[in-house]
């Protein structure tokens, strides 16, 4: 099982990313797939999700209108288009995937660094 988490970099706010994630085949299509993403200092924040089925949910207020999550059965990747960025969204950001019927996100990718200049 793995997921690997690509497209940070550093980008002034108003910009916009789009972050990858590849998921491993037998993960791909049955499992919830979400994007977290820890700023120093503080917690771990969940900031969007999308379904196996492809029903995507937000998490976090700050970003609602802003990040988009997508899934691209093809290529086997997640990817989080974020637009409108804000020195505040400055964070790693991970990938992440659980089984559907548990609450906990049981794979991780490694993480992407995100930063947003003023």
């Amino acid at each position: 099982v793995q997921l690997q988490a690509s497209g940070g970099g550093t980008v002034q706010a108003g910009g916009s990313l789009r972050l990858s994630c590849a998921v491993s085949g037998r993960i791909f299509g049955n499992y919830d797939m979400g994007w977290f993403r820890q700023a120093p200092g503080r917690e771990r924040e969940f900031v969007v999700g999308i379904t196996w089925s492809g029903v995507s949910y937000a998490g976090a207020d700050s970003v609602k209108g802003r990040f988009t999550i997508s899934s691209d059965n093809a290529k086997n990747t997640v990817s989080l288009q974020m637009d409108s960025l804000k020195p505040e969204d400055t964070a790693v950001y991970y990938c992440a995937a659980r089984d559907p019927s548990r609450q906990s996100w049981a794979y991780w990718g490694q993480g992407t660094q995100v930063t947003v200049s003023s």
